[in-house]
């Protein structure tokens, strides 16, 4: 049997219709194939979220197979429970105590990988401060979520007390105004806008003094992890080759940043990116032998440990082994 071939014109402009209405058909079938899954973050977009937003922004998640929306949290958003919603598939949490916190209370979820090996979280002080127990006697502002977390911590460990705290307003004039006066902040944030201000400070991190948390998680819901591992798996997966890529060229992430947040500026990216190199905080730890995103038994047992011997949690109410599950990230191996 002879093949059948189009030699006339009309036959080739079928053919090419044909070619064109198959690669269509192609180009659908690899759209569909993009499984849709929604982050939210837990504050306004910032270089912090920088490997998320880099994700999108250079398609490594649509490589995985994803249609990844990144959804900026905010003061007022409350992302645990649009998350419990269905509003959103995972979350990024503060800290991993407060997501230990968050099952504690009744929510099932459960943190999968840490962006940051140590917890950003510091006091800013002015000059005349050189360390911690510098502090003593001085008033100190802090946001009321900080007695469930860092507060109890400073506080065994370097005598603080309730009477020297007021609270923090996420305004750095009151501590600009005032030299008896320290306060809360972001290792990437404030202290960039203190400086600006032309106030010479000291910042003072928790994580350099023992304070165990892992800072920025992935927290997803029990019945998403089972119902969706393999979407899981590779989020966490493209996350981390996101912040791989963030720190080596943030140029395309921070486009998306900056869309989501017009308030950032290109400055102030410059400045916290610096920071996120110059202390480790990504690929410092055991990140750097690990893997971007690792956690550990142990810490993650230390973190345990602190919120009970805080009262911060009731281990009757929460078993620390579904707090966690580290096997996402401990097959995810991104190095830095």
């Amino acid at each position: 049997m002879k093949h059948f071939r189009f030699k006339s014109p009309i036959a080739s402009v079928l053919r090419s219709a044909l070619c064109i209405g198959l690669m269509s058909v192609g180009s659908l079938q690899a759209l569909q194939a993009q499984e849709k899954f929604t982050y939210m973050t837990n504050w306004y977009a910032q270089a912090e979220h920088g490997g998320f937003y880099q994700a999108v922004a250079t398609g490594i998640y649509k490589k995985y197979g994803l249609d990844v929306t990144v959804k900026m949290g905010g003061p007022q958003v409350n992302i645990i429970q649009l998350m419990a919603a269905d509003q959103a598939d995972c979350v990024m949490g503060s800290s991993d105590l407060q997501m230990i916190q968050v099952r504690e209370g009744g929510v099932p979820v459960t943190t999968l990988a840490a962006v940051f090996q140590k917890d950003p979280q510091v006091l800013i002080a002015h000059d005349d401060v050189k360390k911690f127990e510098d502090l003593k006697g001085k008033t100190i502002l802090i946001a009321s979520s900080a007695n469930r977390g860092y507060w109890p911590w400073l506080k065994a460990k370097f005598g603080f007390t309730d009477s020297q705290t007021r609270p923090y307003t996420f305004n750095i004039q009151p501590f600009v105004a005032d030299k008896n006066v320290a306060q809360q902040g972001y290792l990437t944030s404030e202290p960039y806008a203190i400086q600006k201000a032309g106030v010479k400070a000291n910042t003072l991190m928790f994580s350099d003094h023992g304070y165990p948390a892992y800072a920025t998680t992935i927290t997803c819901m029990d019945k998403t992890i089972q119902a969706r591992s393999k979407a899981v798996e590779s989020f966490v997966k493209a996350s981390m080759e996101g912040l791989k890529s963030y720190l080596a060229d943030p140029a395309p992430g921070n486009v998306l940043i900056k869309k989501d947040n017009p308030n950032m500026s290109d400055d102030q990216l410059a400045y916290s990116v610096a920071k996120l190199k110059e202390m480790g905080m990504v690929t410092g730890g055991d990140a750097a032998k690990l893997g971007i995103g690792i956690m550990t038994d142990v810490r993650a047992k230390a973190s345990y440990d602190f919120l009970v011997s805080a009262k911060l949690i009731d281990p009757a109410k929460v078993d620390i082994a579904k707090s966690y599950n580290l096997s996402f990230i401990k097959d995810s191996k991104v190095m830095p």
